[in-house]
């Protein structure tokens, strides 16, 4: 993407949006997301990061909380469910404040209910902040019988995000994420692959290697449960209306403000001070050659040790 080879690129083994600098949470070990959108920052002035998975994307929110050059915007189940984050309260802080959108929903989310927060939302986010390229993380936990989701999606309402987002003709970049019933998530992903590649699919499942696991329908789409949708049209329509007003403290295409020092030139972090081979001809920073990255600072007790093993640890 950002040598403009793709315009659409899939990693449906991605999307672990949990996982934070210094801990693995909620099965994430390495935070894959911030770090696609780290590299999309070297090309693009602005990223969107849109979270579908029946979790807050904490992890992505948490990384980008105090910038405006990435926006993130979670559509989760919210109250006594994992992580626990992601109130439409939590909107980003400094020059981040108003960048992190958060749309908290309850049980029983079905295919309009879902579509009525999300085109809306999405689309006056794409009017104000105006992206250079999208990362959407695609988690098909929040389909109808996930074994830990308790959405109603079906797998078009599911993909139907995905193909609203490649309305917008913007680079994108579809990660999978969670996703608990097994039959159901490379039903889920095939069929999104489909809709990306613009390429029409038959429900009938061809025979393949795994063909039993998909027993007894033995097709692509499958009828969503009866589950009772605890999202009223008046809950739905009052979390549009805040998310829609942080929205408007959004400024249109923000830039990057650049700190210069007094001679007009590029101040450099204290702790890069005197390290004069990580600093270019035209001083600034040289992403490939920079110091450890503690930058001094004392890391987290789980980050690195001092000695081969803790103590405590037991060397097989």
């Amino acid at each position: 993407m950002n040598e403009g080879a793709s315009d659409i690129v899939i990693n449906w083994s991605g999307g672990l949006h949990h996982a934070k600098k210094s801990e693995a949470s909620g099965f994430c070990y390495v935070n894959d997301c911030v770090l696609a959108i780290l590299e999309l920052l070297k090309q693009h002035q602005r990223v969107l990061y849109i979270d579908i998975d029946i979790h807050h994307g904490d992890g992505v929110e948490e990384a980008f909380y105090t910038t405006n050059r990435v926006m993130t915007a979670s559509f989760h189940k919210f109250g006594e469910y994992f992580p626990g984050t992601g109130d439409v309260k939590d909107k980003g802080f400094d020059i981040g404040e108003n960048y992190a959108i958060n749309c908290p929903l309850h049980d029983g989310m079905d295919d309009e209910s879902f579509k009525s927060v999300f085109q809306p939302v999405i689309g006056k986010i794409m009017e104000k902040f105006q992206p250079g390229a999208v990362v959407l993380q695609c988690g098909a936990d929040s389909l109808s019988g996930d074994r830990l989701g308790c959405f109603n999606l079906s797998v078009r309402g599911h993909a139907d995000c995905v193909q609203f987002m490649k309305t917008f003709n913007v680079p994108l970049l579809v990660l999978g994420g969670g996703g608990y019933t097994l039959r159901n998530v490379p039903r889920c992903w095939t069929y999104e692959t489909a809709v990306l590649l613009d390429t029409p699919i038959k429900d009938a499942l061809p025979y393949n290697d795994y063909f039993e696991y998909f027993a007894p329908e033995y097709k692509l789409h499958l009828p969503c449960s009866n589950m009772e949708n605890l999202n009223s049209k008046k809950y739905l329509e009052d979390i549009k209306l805040q998310v829609l007003q942080v929205l408007d403290g959004v400024e249109i295409a923000p830039g990057t403000q650049i700190h210069t020092g007094q001679a007009g030139t590029t101040q450099i972090p204290s702790f890069m001070q005197g390290i004069t081979t990580s600093v270019n001809e035209e001083n600034e920073i040289d992403p490939d050659k920079l110091p450890h990255e503690s930058g001094g600072k004392v890391e987290h007790p789980a980050e690195f040790y001092n000695i081969p093993h803790p103590e405590n640890m037991e060397v097989q």
